[in-house]
């Protein structure tokens, strides 16, 4: 199967010319994309005819979904009661993704706040593993749990603590945020070489079989230093911000990767995502 590419919720050209998010499926379709990552950042409201009637276009148009979960999941916090509402978040998330008929949702890790990022790591594998647990007995284990890198430098969410945690259980795959990676690290992604060492790393820890099907979110983004991740762009931008698509798509067409790609841009999150499907289309 070749990769898939999809906008994160609704564009701005679409918001302005549909009147229903019933209608995204068929948008999509007809645009040539092939997935889309349903947004519960503010909160899971998802309600049972909604989930029916996107699930059954998305199913009519063959269209594949993820979902994700809330932007406030903590999985490091401090505060007990905090993690205990996350593991709350994560398993509504997995019961809307279910109804929705989606197999991923994506996860935020949390911060390190005044702690050491080792002890928010250990805080947020817990809180993960605790997650799962509570996922599997409620009959959502098939639900894929993704968590994902982070573009503030104060979060938690590098590259490598992603990987720790997708290492707790087989099931979990990482979301690799590029423009995350990117601003986290004040522009080090620039070369097909800068994207190998990541899914080299990737590969290393998770094996040959995650990496080929990883998700992943990509935008250009907008940096600070020494803060990391300021806001997102467009592909249309040229403020010098990256990173670019081109390596990375010459490198999966290259490796025969079958990643989920959700293109996150400014509002033209759909077009985005239709111009790195035509680049990785061509190196196929």
């Amino acid at each position: 199967m070749p990769a898939k590419f999809g906008p994160a919720g609704s564009s701005d050209r679409f918001s302005a010319e549909c009147r229903s998010s019933l209608q995204l499926p068929g948008w999509l379709k007809a645009m040539g994309l092939d997935h889309f990552e349903y947004q519960c950042g503010r909160g899971v409201r998802v309600s049972d005819k909604l989930a029916a009637g996107l699930r059954a276009k998305a199913e009519e148009h063959g269209i594949s979904i993820s979902l994700h979960a809330p932007y406030f999941i903590s999985l490091s916090s401090v505060e007990e009661e905090k993690r205990d509402k996350s593991i709350k978040y994560i398993t509504d998330s997995a019961d809307a993704a279910k109804r929705l008929g989606a197999q991923r949702i994506v996860i935020h890790s949390g911060s390190c706040a005044k702690m050491t990022r080792e002890k928010a790591l250990e805080l947020a594998k817990d809180t993960l593993l605790r997650a799962r647990k509570a996922a599997v007995e409620l009959g959502l284990g098939d639900i894929i749990f993704c968590p994902e890198t982070m573009g503030k430098v104060n979060q938690l969410g590098d590259l490598d603590e992603v990987l720790e945690l997708c290492s707790l259980d087989d099931s979990f795959l990482p979301c690799i945020d590029f423009g995350h990676l990117n601003a986290r690290t004040f522009g080090e992604i620039k070369s097909i070489d800068d994207y190998a060492r990541i899914l080299d790393a990737i590969e290393n820890k998770l094996g040959a079989d995650r990496l080929k099907v990883f998700h992943s979110h990509f935008s250009k983004i907008e940096y600070t230093v020494p803060g990391g991740e300021k806001r997102h762009l467009t592909f249309a931008d040229n403020a010098g911000f990256g990173p670019e698509y081109e390596p990375l798509m010459e490198l999966v067409a290259k490796k025969q990767l079958e990643p989920i790609f959700i293109c996150e841009s400014a509002g033209t999150q759909d077009d985005d995502a239709l111009t790195m499907k035509k680049c990785y289309m061509g190196y196929k």
